[in-house]
């Protein structure tokens, strides 16, 4: 049997991840299928913000989280790396935190840099950290949900055309809205009060949260039937 601690870092997710839907993903999963679930359980997600459904909100945003590491994994990017280069303590816009791009009026993209020795490695401390970046009370549950929607978009972009082209420079903005997809994700769950780590830990206690099996032993039909 293997789990998640609430402790547990984003190395430890990918590890785990890796080792319990691997060999299925290796099997049943292009790219696009699991881009298409990244897409599919973050739309679920965001129904549930506009349903005022918390717990809907929750499972599929837990769920979203799983198939983007499993994208992640397949695209061998390191998404700690990816994160601290975009967020490194600091808005990617505006280069403050909290944010102040509203405040400021903020038109062009400043450069951000961080000390590696302040990048928080356990989830709930990444999650922490975009809560000090972007408050929950300076925006509403829907404005969390629009543009978790956003960059479920923008992240889709960018697979598509670095699959388009294989090229380096693409390949880095894939990278790059992966880590903005991360921020809004954890911008939702903040939105909710959801401690990521500790509802990961709880979800996967015991192998697949849904067979309960290492590897996985979840059916193509399964998933693609699968409701939150």
């Amino acid at each position: 049997m293997v789990s998640l601690s609430k402790d547990a870092t984003i190395s430890d997710y990918s590890k785990f991840i890796q080792l319990v839907y691997g060999m299925q993903n290796d099997r049943f999963y292009t790219i696009w299928d699991m881009l298409d679930n990244v897409q599919r359980f973050s739309m679920r997600c965001v129904k549930g913000v506009r349903k005022e459904d918390k717990n809907k909100t929750r499972i599929n945003a837990l769920i979203c989280l799983s198939w983007y590491m499993s994208l992640m994994n397949r695209l061998h990017i390191n998404v700690d790396d990816s994160i601290w280069h975009r967020f490194p303590y600091l808005c990617s816009y505006c280069g403050e935190c909290p944010c102040a791009c509203k405040a400021e009026k903020v038109k062009t993209r400043r450069k951000v840099t961080g000390n590696s020795s302040s990048m928080p490695k356990r989830i709930k401390d990444i999650q922490e950290m975009f809560m000090e970046i972007y408050p929950t009370k300076a925006r509403t549950k829907g404005d969390a949900a629009i543009h978790l929607a956003e960059e479920t978009g923008e992240l889709s972009e960018a697979v598509h055309i670095y699959m388009g082209d294989r090229s380096d420079m693409h390949f880095q903005k894939v990278s790059t809205e992966a880590a903005d997809y991360f921020s809004c994700l954890m911008g939702v769950l903040n939105s909710i009060s959801i401690d990521t780590g500790n509802e990961i830990a709880k979800l996967f206690s015991n192998n697949c949260h849904e067979c309960h099996h290492m590897p996985c032993i979840c059916t193509y039909e399964h998933v693609c039937n699968y409701r939150s």
